[in-house]
């Protein structure tokens, strides 16, 4: 079976270069980076939470997060200018394709009721948006040890031109898209 990798290199690429009239490989739409974004605003009080969220978030993108904090006040929100409202992790190069790897080819396919991505999860720019409901769908997370169960997004940016060339390579790449109607 081969890998998402290999799968851009040896089938997308000339698939969307033939598909979309492309002269040269360097046109072809690629994924540029993985954004993966947790908000732990609800959790600031405990930090046990926030440092349970912390650790399991390392472990599934085998990356340290960081902190992002709040660049302004908002007194709904209950924040303040440079509070640590969440925690984000940018995924490139090797990590970034073993992380695609493990989500599309064991996390989604654990998701209850999973159909597929919607088409709409592709924005204009073909960036792809998917929004993880609970992080124990991830292989390396144990039920057994998890104490706080947490949502999280995961951000896909290509290089596409628009949302058709987006939804050309990730269906290339194996991604479980729904059929459209």
């Amino acid at each position: 079976m081969q890998s998402i990798h290999e799968k851009y290199n040896k089938i997308a690429v000339a698939e969307m270069k033939k598909q979309f009239n492309l002269k040269n490989v360097f046109e072809v739409p690629r994924i540029k980076k993985v954004v993966v974004n947790i908000g732990i605003g609800k959790f600031l009080n405990d930090s046990a939470k926030v440092a349970d969220i912390f650790k399991s978030l390392e472990v599934i993108t085998a990356q340290k997060p960081i902190k992002t904090k709040a660049r302004k006040s908002i007194a709904g929100f209950k924040t303040r200018e440079g509070l640590e409202i969440g925690m984000k992790v940018t995924l490139r190069g090797r990590r970034m394709w073993d992380f695609l790897e493990r989500t599309v080819g064991a996390a989604l396919p654990r998701v209850k009721d999973f159909h597929g991505l919607k088409l709409s999860s592709v924005d204009a720019d073909g960036n792809l948006n998917i929004g993880i409901k609970e992080h124990l769908i991830f292989p390396e997370i144990l039920p057994e040890q998890v104490k706080h169960i947490f949502p999280f997004q995961i951000t896909i940016a290509t290089t596409a031109k628009s949302q058709a060339e987006g939804l050309a390579l990730f269906r290339a790449l194996g991604f479980p898209l729904e059929m459209s109607q």
